[in-house]
């Protein structure tokens, strides 16, 4: 059997998880900003060539995979949730690359590094398979890690070297449209008006606007982390929440960035930014640059989209790994 994945260092410990998942620009950002991960490498392996460049990689002569390697605390954030991050990023039914990338240099994989990942990798693959959430079969590999070559500088950390590439490619890839259909939360409008107040049903679902100062969470102090009122999905900590005088709830970042969306909105004759919820596609507010440092951004939220879940049932309530930002 292998031997555990671990090693403590700092009072912490640290395991490695290996992914492939076609363009590994597209996949460094999903995993970052998450509790408990320390690094995201973007590199090359499962191929036979020692060193091999990203030219080399490309022209399929080495038979590397674009791959990323992570070093994360499993005490803080657990391998589950990174397979679970790992699916909704990737096409795993398709066996010749990933969305317009073609070739087996962007194929995708897991790459275990001890028996207990495999175990649940392989658990997390019949989930997926038997979920019926897609039509076609789930054909990711996965194989034991092998040789882990980084990649050249140039492609580390692409989404904040290059940030306008990045997006435009990303988009153009057709990766997020793939993303949005299959992972984004279904809804059913009888359902929701059911189980959600009318404010939040009018707000959430029909971009609506509660009155300043008479949501629940405007001047809400208690440590603990904000989430969807529809989907649950992590969106903002209290940590990061201020009193802005407008009568809402306001955040100088989400949780994470990509757990939101920005768009356009033209509406009542004004130009702004409105926040969506990425998964379960809320409205959730606005995100004005009249924020304090240091990110001079102020997330205007109404509280009817926002579910709290105090620092206390975090564990209980399956958001532990966000206990961390409270220590």
């Amino acid at each position: 059997m292998d031997q555990p994945n671990l090693n403590s260092g700092k009072g912490r410990k640290e395991a490695k998880a290996m992914f492939a998942g076609g363009c590994f620009w597209c996949m460094v950002s999903p995993f970052e900003e998450m509790p408990g991960i320390i690094s995201v490498v973007s590199g090359y392996t499962g191929g036979h060539t020692e060193n091999p460049t990203y030219e080399e990689v490309c022209s399929e002569t080495t038979g590397h995979a674009e791959a990323v390697q992570i070093t994360y605390d499993p005490d803080v954030f657990p391998y589950e949730k990174l397979l679970d991050i790992y699916w909704r990023q990737i096409d795993p039914t398709d066996a010749g690359g990933q969305f317009h990338d073609r070739g087996e240099s962007y194929r995708t994989g897991i790459y275990y590094y001890d028996e207990e990942q495999r175990r649940l990798a392989l658990e997390s693959k019949r989930a997926l398979e038997a979920s019926g959430r897609f039509d076609k079969p789930v054909v990711t590999e996965i194989e034991p890690a092998g040789s882990f070559y980084p990649a050249e500088d140039y492609h580390q950390g692409y989404h904040k070297t290059n940030p306008f590439r990045y997006k435009m490619y990303r988009k153009g890839s057709g990766r997020d449209a793939f993303i949005s259909k299959h992972w984004t939360v279904k809804k059913d409008a009888g359902e929701l008006k059911r189980r959600l107040t009318p404010i939040q049903y009018e707000v959430t679902q029909n971009s609506g606007t509660e009155r300043p100062f008479t949501g629940e969470y405007w001047d809400h102090a208690e440590e603990g982390i904000y989430v969807d009122i529809v989907s649950g999905e992590p969106l903002f900590s209290s940590r990061d929440k201020y009193d802005a005088g407008c009568g809402w709830p306001s955040f100088t970042k989400p949780l994470q960035k990509s757990a939101v969306t920005e768009h356009t909105d033209t509406s009542h004759y004004m130009v702004r930014v409105e926040v969506r919820s990425k998964e379960g596609d809320s409205h959730l507010g606005h995100v004005f640059d009249d924020g304090p440092q240091p990110t001079g951004l102020r997330y205007c939220i109404n509280s009817a989209s926002l579910r709290f879940v105090a620092k206390a049932d975090l564990e209980k309530e399956g958001y532990g790994e966000y206990l961390s930002l409270f220590e």
